[in-house]
């Protein structure tokens, strides 16, 4: 009888057991395809960012519009990198703008050809130009070279002083947008003589390569040059505020003077157009570094950052890498208060003060951020006979509220 009934136990309990799998499985079965997506693992960015690097990329949405560099991968070097690269402890996020794998296994790729040259710029004059004016600009901004040409960046004497000048291009991201680019750029050459074009992507991560390779440049074919104005294309400079610097300065001594940065923290943010991650920078602070919009050095500087650059490790923000390249060679730069590379700020204390005024730009050497037309109209209100300044204004100056002090003044005798 004890037999029987624990033989009925068992099976009553391999029924319930098996009864309970069958209710799972159905269920399984029955779910909503809704409800099992998310049971279902999606590949880690980890895992799609470190993989075979022999693989065709498959970018994603994000990737395909935002501008990357396109650089020529050199075997060796990428294996080395890519062991680098995969020893970090985290990857960047998918919300970061820029493909850090990619910047990282191609950065060591620094010599790209120059399609476009300019190698008699610096020998039409006797003994070298005075100033070399070096402006950053990209294929498609003709309207913005074309201004400079008409006003602060012409070529000839300046005070008694010869200026040449030169563009520093990259071949555009979007090639298909302008069809005709190589054919517009070769013709600009042509009658200008001074566009110089590099065989790498013109995005904003390259801006380093075209910092270096004009420095190659410069050191190659223009080293009778005495001073280098290096700038954007969106700026105002006081051409004649600069010479009458530099005339006070020997050219074979070291000089780098600009709107210096200190203590400049690196950005963390992942969606920040400056994000640099841990992994790449592990420093807490930046190098002093010269804001980007315009800086001046010295032919003797020139040279030696040449050399700098060839050593230090590219980075990817190329005001930051140039500070690199001047803490390298041992060179603090000087902050001058003429250089505006982030505009003239209007004092909160003076809502109706007009900064674009041509007195607040006439003791000034560097303005940034400004429209094409704004830099035509003060160029030429600066250069205007009628132009008459008859009270300095300075921008920096701290404003007082006159309504505040009387009040000040009222209130002390109750004190």
């Amino acid at each position: 009888m004890r037999v029987r009934l624990k033989a009925d136990a068992i099976c009553t309990l391999f029924l319930v057991v098996a009864l309970c799998s069958l209710l799972y499985t159905q269920r399984e079965h029955l779910a909503p395809k809704g409800n099992k997506e998310p049971m279902q693992k999606k590949p880690s960015e980890t895992q799609r960012i470190f993989s075979d690097p022999r693989a065709p990329a498959q970018p994603t949405p994000a990737e395909a519009t935002v501008p990357r560099p396109q650089l020529i991968p050199i075997i060796r070097r990428t294996e080395v990198a890519d062991n680098r690269v995969q020893t970090t402890t985290s990857a960047p996020s998918i919300n970061s703008a820029f493909n850090f794998k990619r910047y990282l296994l191609n950065k060591d790729n620094r010599n790209f050809n120059l399609l476009i040259n300019q190698p008699k710029k610096c020998r039409r004059t006797p003994g070298g130009p005075f100033l070399l004016i070096a402006i950053k600009s990209v294929v498609e901004d003709f309207d913005r070279r074309e201004i400079v040409r008409k006003t602060w960046g012409r070529e000839g004497l300046v005070n008694g002083e010869q200026i040449q000048r030169v563009f520093l291009l990259g071949t555009p991201k979007n090639r298909t947008a302008l069809a005709t680019w190589e054919t517009l750029i070769h013709q600009e050459s042509q009658t200008y003589r001074d566009i110089l074009l590099w065989d790498f992507m013109d995005t904003f991560f390259n801006l380093t390569l075209k910092e270096i390779h004009f420095l190659n440049w410069a050191a190659e074919f223009c080293r009778n040059v005495k001073f280098i104005f290096k700038g954007d294309a969106d700026v105002f400079v006081n051409i004649e505020n600069i010479v009458d610097f530099l005339e006070r300065h020997d050219p074979t001594e070291d000089l780098f003077v600009g709107d210096i940065i200190y203590n400049a923290r690196p950005i963390r943010t992942r969606k920040s157009k400056y994000y640099i991650p841990e992994t790449m920078y592990g420093l807490s602070i930046y190098p002093a570094y010269a804001g980007g919009g315009g800086f001046l050095l010295s032919s003797c500087t020139m040279r030696k950052l040449s050399r700098a650059c060839r050593e230090v490790e590219l980075f990817p923000i190329d005001d930051v890498f140039l500070g690199m390249c001047l803490q390298r060679i041992s060179l603090k730069p000087i902050l001058h208060e003429g250089f505006k590379t982030f505009g003239i700020v209007k004092p909160s204390a003076a809502p109706h003060l007009q900064t674009f005024d041509p007195c607040f730009y006439k003791d000034l050497m560097v303005v940034h951020s400004l429209k094409v037309a704004e830099i035509w109209l003060m160029w030429n209100l600066l250069h205007s006979p009628r132009l008459s300044c008859t009270q300095k204004k300075q921008v920096k100056k701290p404003f007082q509220w006159k309504r505040k002090a009387q009040i000040t003044t009222q209130a002390s005798p109750l004190r």
